[in-house]
């Protein structure tokens, strides 16, 4: 049976395909960015004056925001210093996942091709209590939610093999 009841939003895991990976790795606080909007461009009919058709051109995706706790020796932050260090770049697929209270996910992203843009650390406050924060900003190709239906169904996604059969 499928839940009808929309899933909260403080219970989710990210997964990276790169590497092997704890669940400490693929905790993460906060994530933003699943967001695409639909370009446009901006089209007058001769003779009609009442409008401007709006055609569309593309889909554009914000960057992925990904917020957690400073980890010492993560496998994450390995792969964003070979990028902004050394300039090599290995795009990785993402999923971010939405769990219900068994830990099983009910909804998923599926990014594709995601890179690291940039990488912050919290301000240190001596007057306050706080945990270190680390930011990762990551750009991507593109996004596709898939849903338990979409699972159930048999239908595959991605490119890289990855499939939810």
């Amino acid at each position: 049976m499928l839940e009808r009841t929309p899933p909260v939003g403080f219970h989710f895991l990210v997964a990276f395909e790169l590497f092997p990976q704890t669940l400490q790795e693929c905790a993460f606080q906060e994530v933003s960015g699943l967001n695409v909007e639909m370009e446009t461009e901006p089209y007058k009919e001769g003779g009609e004056n009442r409008f401007i058709h709006q055609l569309p051109l593309r889909a554009r995706y914000e960057d992925l925001v990904l917020k957690r706790g400073l980890l010492n020796g993560s496998g994450i932050m390995l792969w964003c210093q070979e990028a902004i260090e050394s300039f090599m770049f290995s795009p990785i697929n993402i999923i971010v996942s939405l769990l219900n209270e068994k830990h099983l996910p009910v909804y998923s992203w599926y990014v594709v091709n995601a890179f690291p843009k940039k990488w912050t650390v919290s301000n240190f406050n001596a007057e306050e209590n706080s945990i270190v924060v680390e930011s990762l900003t990551l750009g991507y190709q593109f996004f596709r939610p898939v849903s338990l239906n979409t699972i159930v169904r048999g239908n595959t996604i991605g490119s890289g093999g990855v499939a939810f059969t």
